[in-house]
């Protein structure tokens, strides 16, 4: 990997090209010196005893099994942009963030990147766990290329990011892995890093942890930082990343928007779960997203037909879907999301669906709401699911409709609340109880 200075502020922050990564893997230690004696014992009798050469390459062959982890990624991001990098569990995610933080050599390709890397592989990785965090501070700082003066001037601020009280005193091996990865998070990002590479660490931090290193994520990426975020988070890919990328068994799926991959990734996910399961047949891929054979959503629209409004705030509006569902089918609902611009989901509601008699498999629903929401553009989705109970493993996606269904919230309401929804308040202004009342 090369890393060059960053001299024009529209150079790209990485660039990769056509990354490829193998990994030879042998059945045992001893083959490992066997194999190699083998292919050069094999080689040398190559002119003298052609067909025992052939059978000494033949069995070294066999001790070695080689896996192609990556296969020719190429992509480009630029200087404060960031990319999500999703995938199933050894898709190749991860290799090829230390292909691109320097960590592990590319079989065959290219990586640059511009400026200071600042990578957050593996929980603690980098720390030394004999020594204290404050040392371990340093020695990252040094690593990294701070100064010691400069290390010096963000100390405080480090040790207050991370949060870990007196353990900062104590050796890293005494920390649990939730202080180790604060307080490696804490060094990355408090050395200004012009690219931020961050692997699924974060989803060891408890609740408050997460939400002020999100926030901190959105600063540095305010200031110009490039990110790399691999994880299974899919809303913090559509809310921070500009662009996606889809890893299937080490090879580029897609390269685009997020909301575009993540639904090509849940198909995916889904496919791989029907094909699994006895007896369920494949889903079905169409432009809005996918469905069953069990169910559909075959239309979704507002009342009055319209594919797109403009409300009021507090506007009444009415959602309309037609399903196919198959009357056997016990346990099916229609879940109806109202999602942001960037595909999170804000609210919506569950309906379960009524059993029927056989020869009934259609059925029409509405669903009234009120846009109680900030001024912004908002899209509807509808899902028709199988679930016997409320427990993520226990339910199966029959059908995702993903149809050009928006509305627009035109009025300002800064006066009303601030985010993206108001939320029930009391609110009282009084004067406090030991202020002196003016003379009558």
């Amino acid at each position: 990997m090369a890393s060059v200075p960053q001299h024009a502020p529209t150079a790209p922050a990485i660039v990769v090209q056509s990354v490829s990564k193998t990994f030879r893997i042998w059945a045992s230690p001893a083959q490992r010196l066997i194999a190699p004696a083998l292919h050069r014992t094999g080689s040398a009798l190559a002119g003298i005893a052609p067909r025992l050469s052939q059978r000494l390459h033949a069995a070294a062959r066999r001790r070695l099994h080689v896996h192609e982890a990556l296969h020719d990624i190429s992509f480009t991001l630029q200087r404060g942009q960031a990319l999500g990098i999703i995938g199933l569990n050894g898709s190749g995610k991860s290799t090829l963030l230390q292909i691109i933080a320097g960590v592990l050599p590319a079989t065959s390709g290219s990586v640059q990147t511009r400026g200071r890397v600042a990578a957050l592989l593996e929980l603690g990785s980098g720390f030394n766990p004999e020594l204290t965090g404050r040392e371990n501070i340093y020695i990252n700082g040094a690593i990294l290329g701070l100064s010691t003066a400069r290390i010096d001037a963000l100390l405080g601020e480090i040790i207050a990011f991370a949060d870990i009280g007196d353990y900062i005193e104590q050796p890293v091996k005494t920390y649990s892995s939730g202080m180790a990865v604060r307080l490696a998070f804490s060094v990355q990002v408090h050395i200004d890093p012009d690219v931020l590479i961050v692997d699924e660490a974060l989803a060891v931090g408890d609740a408050a942890f997460q939400a002020k290193a999100m926030s901190r994520i959105q600063d540095i990426l305010a200031r110009g930082t490039s990110l790399l975020f691999v994880g299974h988070d899919l809303n913090a890919v559509r809310t921070f990343c500009q662009h996606a990328l889809l890893l299937e068994a080490g090879h580029m799926v897609l390269l685009g928007a997020p909301q575009d991959v993540i639904e090509e990734y849940l198909f995916r996910v889904h496919a791989k779960t029907q094909a699994q399961a006895l007896g369920q047949p494949p889903p079905i891929r169409t432009a809005e997203g996918f469905h069953s054979e069990d169910g559909a959503v075959l239309a979704l629209h507002f009342a009055d037909g319209a594919q797109h409004l403009a409300l009021g705030f507090d506007a009444p509006f009415v959602v309309c879907a037609v399903l196919a569902v198959d009357p056997a089918l016990r346990d099916a609902a229609c879940i109806v999301d109202i999602l942001d611009e960037h595909g999170v989901p804000l609210s919506g509601r569950r309906i379960r669906l009524p059993e029927r008699a056989t020869g009934q498999p259609r059925l029409q629903l509405r669903v009234g709401f009120r846009a109680q929401l900030a001024q912004g553009i908002y899209r509807i989705r509808a899902r028709l699911v199988q679930a016997p109970d409320l427990h993520q493993h226990h339910r199966r996606v029959l059908c995702r409709h993903e149809a050009d269904l928006s509305f627009e919230v035109i009025d300002n309401s800064i006066e009303r609340f601030n985010g993206l929804f108001p939320l029930p308040a009391d609110i009282q202004i009084t004067a406090p109880p030991d202020d002196a009342q003016p003379d009558a």
